[in-house]
């Protein structure tokens, strides 16, 4: 292997900071996660300074140069937040992490060459376009479903970002008018109806998370069920509109409530076959993510090589 012959991308969470080393054909070479003190669910909280990013990133790439015995062709990040109009750094942060705002990690490590940053859901998309679900297609719709919902937008092979980069926030279209409003201000909102964040509101205070109320229908409790369907119905629908919106051929279902199996596919295709305009009788796929938790580092990895080398 050559000094050049690989890219590493690093995906910044709240929890958590992953990275994947991989040659420029995307092969894995190595994989690494080491958890972060920028979570706010602990009494003991303090969130990580502009400091401590940059030396925990230092350190894992420090043990990365150590493995390969070489530096990297190039290097990408992926974060939450909205980068900056060069790519350069995170340029708007929402209430948490905001310690990674204005960091120009390419200055901080010394680089000539640009550390891109993308927004952690648009690099998902990107990951499974390079090594995923989204292999090989050109109009793609990613939704990651956890806490909140996030998303991507694969339009004519290309990563829609648009005018300031908010595009493929699509837990954010509405689909009630007069629903209450989301963090955004959004009323009514997709994130609302099927977010982790909005769960123990419409479960009367019974589940705290996705994982509690799958356990709850796979035993037969008749209330989760109806919640469960009715939040699969309203994921549905907002898929169906984002569909007439933007046309995708797939559509990529990752995050956490994606481990529910057959569980969510099952009836999600369902309600989906039931909803969807056909003209050409040609429908839509709804399939899992394939690259997991470190779907957004696959992806940072792989816009960094696009934008230094053009693959």
């Amino acid at each position: 292997m050559s000094t050049y012959d690989y890219a590493i991308g690093i995906d910044l969470g709240g929890t958590h900071i992953k990275l994947i080393a991989a040659t420029l054909e995307g092969k894995l070479l190595q994989q690494l996660s080491d958890s972060t003190a920028d979570c706010p669910n602990t009494k003991t909280h303090k969130a990580y300074t502009r400091e401590a990013w940059v030396q925990k990133i230092q350190q894992l790439l420090a043990v990365v140069a150590l493995q390969q015995a070489c530096v990297p062709h190039a290097i990408g990040i992926s974060a939450p937040g909205l980068p900056s109009p060069d790519g350069r750094s995170i340029a708007w942060m929402q209430g948490r992490m905001e310690a990674l705002q204005g960091i120009d990690w390419a200055q901080q490590f010394g680089c000539h060459a640009l550390i891109p940053v993308v927004n952690d859901a648009q690099a998902a998309l990107l990951g499974e376009v390079w090594q995923g679900a989204a292999r090989g297609k050109q109009d793609v719709v990613l939704l990651t479903l956890g806490t909140g919902v996030g998303g991507g937008i694969l339009c004519d092979g290309r990563l829609l970002r648009g005018h300031i980069g908010r595009a493929g926030h699509l837990g954010h279209i509405s689909l009630n008018p007069e629903g209450p409003l989301d963090i955004v201000r959004t009323p009514g909102s997709l994130e609302d109806a099927i977010g982790e964040c909005t769960l123990l509101q419409r479960s009367d205070g019974r589940f705290a998370s996705t994982l509690e109320l799958v356990a709850a229908v796979g035993q037969g409790d008749a209330h989760a069920q109806q919640l469960w369907h009715r939040s699969i119905r309203a994921l549905a629908v907002g898929i169906v509109s984002i569909v007439n919106a933007v046309d995708p051929s797939v559509v990529i279902i990752g995050g956490g409530i994606a481990k529910a199996g057959a569980a969510l596919f099952v009836p999600l295709q369902q309600y989906v076959d039931e909803f969807e305009w056909c003209p050409t009788q040609e429908k839509v796929r709804i399939v899992p993510a394939r690259l997991g938790e470190f779907a957004g580092a696959w992806g940072a990895a792989y816009n960094a090589l696009q934008l230094n080398t053009g693959i």
